[in-house]
């Protein structure tokens, strides 16, 4: 089946779970990250050749095609007063209803957090052996990354937070709201499952309010 593109181009990829700020606090910066890693073949090089002269040890290799293997780190940004959303007192969409102006920025200990990735990661890659390792870290503004999340905040006070325990609105009680805008850290693990299971939650709790005529 190595023709199947299902099977993808090269051995495929890694994941890292956080090991920063877990048994021992690092001295620069709170909380911690994972990586999640990809592998794969040069640009314009198939599977099948890759595997004939790269990778595979059932045939002489009479050349030898270098792949490339990436880290890329996932982090937690801080849940900070000075980040929140407010309505734009001027701008309004084609409805008239007020656009959201957003605002948020990295903290010093996001910018330390990235920094130790990088370092990590080219490490991790060294002791297993790659060659050529080149560390970075892109200044990416929020926004431009990736799992962003908050906006529309999770607690039991309707003056402090926007949704209740069950991602229902204090003040809308027929509107529920289970994506990630009731989290106001990022945290470091892909979140689509959380997001599934506040759902089916908040889902579960509407039915039995409805049925108590309370919707």
């Amino acid at each position: 089946m190595e023709d199947r593109t299902t099977h993808g181009t090269a051995p495929t990829g890694s994941t890292s779970p956080r090991f920063r700020n877990v048994k021992a606090p690092h001295s620069e910066f709170l909380r911690g990250y994972g990586f999640q890693g990809a592998a794969g073949a040069p640009a314009g090089v198939g599977r099948r050749e890759s595997r004939a002269s790269a990778w595979s040890s059932s045939a002489p290799c009479t050349r030898r095609v270098r792949g490339a293997f990436h880290f890329y780190g996932f982090g937690e940004c801080l849940p900070r007063s000075t980040n929140y959303v407010e309505l734009d007192p001027v701008t309004v969409d084609a409805w008239g209803i007020p656009a959201l102006r957003i605002h948020c920025v990295w903290s010093d200990n996001e910018r330390k957090l990235l920094q130790d990735m990088s370092v990590t990661a080219a490490e991790m890659l060294e002791a297993a052996g790659a060659k050529d390792v080149t560390s970075f870290v892109d200044d990416n503004p929020p926004g431009l990354t990736i799992h962003e999340m908050g906006t529309a905040r999770m607690g039991r006070d309707p003056k402090t937070s926007v949704l209740n325990a069950h991602n229902q609105c204090h003040d809308v009680k027929n509107l529920f709201v289970t994506d990630g805008a009731c989290m106001a850290s990022s945290a470091n693990q892909n979140p689509s499952i959380t997001y599934m299971a506040l759902t089916a939650r908040a889902a579960a709790y509407a039915v039995e309010a409805m049925k108590r005529n309370e919707l």
